[in-house]
């Protein structure tokens, strides 16, 4: 098991990313919670992982704490909720907030979430309120988002974030077209229409 990558940030586009460690590019998929607090390409960054192996595919995870790790680790052993389910999770709201939806036991949020349905939310929530105090036992904080992509392709990058969370395409243009000002980046243009989309259901 891979448990971090340390080297340089290579390139990133949500919710895909490729770090340089050595002359060796690791591809990782990571919650945009993670993209949040990267660093701009070329510089050195530092990242937990997860191994998901599959019968067609391994796939890398990537996480910018231990506490996100942690979260995605206990969400994927829950029936129902796979990667993609748990990094819309991660991408939507911090693993504190989402600590507090689980201790408010309000299965109705999870709902808002693309690909959870009332049953998967109420398991969620059952299944995750033991563990819910371990994992804010070791929580360092929330991330903040810095701007780094570039405003041409920040709209492009966003709605293909958007697409791989989930979010059917006409959903996704029309989030992401109220949000939109210029000169946002591609990170807060989806941190701007999660919360939309938040606010809407």
């Amino acid at each position: 098991m891979i448990g971090f990558l340390k080297g340089r940030l290579f390139s990133k586009q949500p919710p895909h990313l490729v770090v340089d460690v050595n002359g060796v590019g690791y591809e990782l998929e990571a919650p945009m919670s993670t993209f949040y607090g990267l660093p701009g390409t070329g510089e050195a960054v530092a990242l937990f992982t997860h191994l998901v192996v599959r019968e067609d595919a391994h796939i890398l995870f990537a996480f910018g704490t231990d506490g996100e790790r942690r979260l995605f680790r206990a969400l994927i052993k829950i029936s129902g909720v796979g990667p993609k389910i748990a990094l819309g999770i991660l991408s939507g709201s911090s693993v504190e907030d989402f600590l507090r939806t689980i201790e408010a036991e309000d299965s109705a949020a999870l709902t808002r979430i693309p690909g959870i349905g009332r049953k998967t939310a109420e398991r969620i929530v059952i299944e995750m309120r033991d563990g819910a105090k371990k994992l804010a036992a070791g929580q360092t904080g929330a991330e903040s988002a810095p701007a780094f992509a570039g405003a041409a392709t920040a709209q492009s990058e966003a709605f293909g974030a958007l697409s791989a969370l989930g979010y059917k395409p006409p959903e996704a243009m029309r989030l992401l077209k109220a949000v939109d000002e210029p000169g946002l980046s591609t990170t807060e243009l989806i941190r701007r229409a999660l919360k939309a989309a938040a606010k809407s259901r």
